[in-house]
């Protein structure tokens, strides 16, 4: 088990705010899994417009929450240390479903499992869900390899 702060997270992950969507990595196991939180605050930039009079996270955001969590696996699972040398990158999104809108005041608990990594394709199964109850459920194909 490996808990992760924001300041590691922001050692690991390119993003910066208002596009960091993780906050906290409750654990991981490299090669296998990974379960991290997005706390979801009202002061969000995008509810200013969606939708100002009900404020919903729109579900794209919700899907590059999870691929941050992919990233965070893929570079624990390659290295204890980040490394500048790679390029991790969202490459597929397949049988993405939407169960129930996430708010303001929401915590996503953002779960990801390494299904198959085959050179420099790695494939996910994620979920988020917010109190027991599954938000959006996807799988994602990523891609790491060196920069060129």
């Amino acid at each position: 088990m490996s808990e992760m702060y924001v300041e590691e997270i922001r050692r690991f992950l390119p993003h910066r705010y208002p596009f960091l969507l993780v906050d906290r990595v409750l654990e991981c196991v490299p090669g296998e899994s990974l379960t991290a939180i997005k706390n979801v605050s009202v002061n969000e930039p995008f509810f200013t417009g969606h939708f100002p009079e009900t404020p919903i996270m729109p579900g794209v955001l919700i899907i590059e929450a999870l691929a941050q969590a992919t990233g965070l696996l893929g570079f624990r699972t390659m290295s204890e240390e980040p490394s500048n040398d790679l390029l991790y990158m969202l490459v597929g999104v397949d049988g993405v479903r939407f169960k129930r809108q996430v708010v303001p005041g929401d915590q996503l608990l953002l779960k990801v499992s390494l299904r198959r990594r085959s050179k420099v394709i790695w494939k996910f199964t994620c979920e988020a869900s917010v109190d027991g109850n599954i938000v959006t459920a996807a799988e994602m194909l990523c891609a790491a390899k060196e920069k060129e």
